[in-house]
């Protein structure tokens, strides 16, 4: 068997995104900012507190934060769509998992509601199994309290019967 390889094919662009995503995000960068912020407080004698000094300071976190929404919002956009993905594969993989869940993120907010209404009633249904790993449609779960209610019938009425045939 061949085994396949994909190549990733970024953009320099989310190349550049995704380099300073991990850059941002190190131990290293958060001690740099804090160290200039600690430099920024030490010059503020210097320049006699004056307006300029504080401007410096402002206008620089200002463009680092509006550059940085976008990134961050760029790095949970794409791990949010891997996460769908791999989702997708699980349920689409698992043969006793409702097909309808793959792409339920592109479902309204009605529809969500819907599934949600359903796993409760699901939970309502299967809260008395004995073992966890059991997994359940509505209609299987509602077949099987059915057999077991008939069972429990069964038991009870047998248990009637040898009572009255000791009396």
């Amino acid at each position: 068997m061949k085994k396949e390889t994909t190549k990733s094919r970024k953009s320099p662009a989310e190349k550049f995104a995704f380099i300073v995503t991990k850059a941002a995000g190190s131990t290293t960068a958060f001690m740099g900012a804090f160290m200039l912020i600690l430099a920024w407080a030490a010059a503020g004698p210097l320049f006699h507190y004056s307006t300029d000094w504080e401007l410096v300071i402002n206008t620089g976190t200002t463009i680092i934060t509006f550059l940085m929404v976008f990134l961050i919002q760029k790095a949970q956009n794409k791990d949010s769509l891997a996460i769908q993905l791999k989702l997708n594969e699980l349920v689409a993989a698992h043969e006793f998992a409702s097909n309808r869940l793959v792409n339920v993120e592109d479902m309204s907010e009605e529809e969500l509601k819907v599934i949600q209404k359903y796993y409760a009633k699901l939970n309502i249904i299967t809260s008395k199994e004995e073992s966890l790993q059991q997994s359940h449609s509505i209609e299987e779960a509602e077949h099987l309290t059915e057999i077991k209610k008939e069972r429990e019938e069964d038991i009870i009425g047998q248990l009637e019967n040898k009572a009255n045939k000791s009396r």
